[in-house]
């Protein structure tokens, strides 16, 4: 099951040397424009994902998610899930 942390925090580089500091690497940024969809899919890693800016949906077991600026959703390795930019979205990725 997906962990959602609300953190209030939106600034770029202080997520990364947050995420680097925890051990997540293969850190980038990424843009999607409103409507982009991600069709149901798994990442081999723990996988996390903090928005910068805009508004993402993820459903995952069932469930669906929408992260604001600031929120952080980490998922276990191998758990399908799909996305979809209600907005334009920015966020942040990284793996461990």
């Amino acid at each position: 099951m997906a962990k959602v942390i609300q953190t209030n925090i939106t600034d770029e580089n202080l997520i990364k040397e947050t995420l680097q500091r925890e051990g997540f690497s293969n850190i980038f940024t990424w843009t999607d424009r409103q409507g982009r969809r991600y069709p149901t899919h798994t990442h081999p890693n723990y996988e996390v994902r903090w928005v910068v800016d805009g508004i993402l949906q993820i459903e995952e077991n069932g469930e669906i998610l929408e992260l604001y600026p600031g929120d952080r959703m980490e998922s276990h390795p191998n758990t399908p899930h799909s996305a979809y930019a209600k907005s334009t979205v920015t966020y942040v990725c990284g793996s461990r």
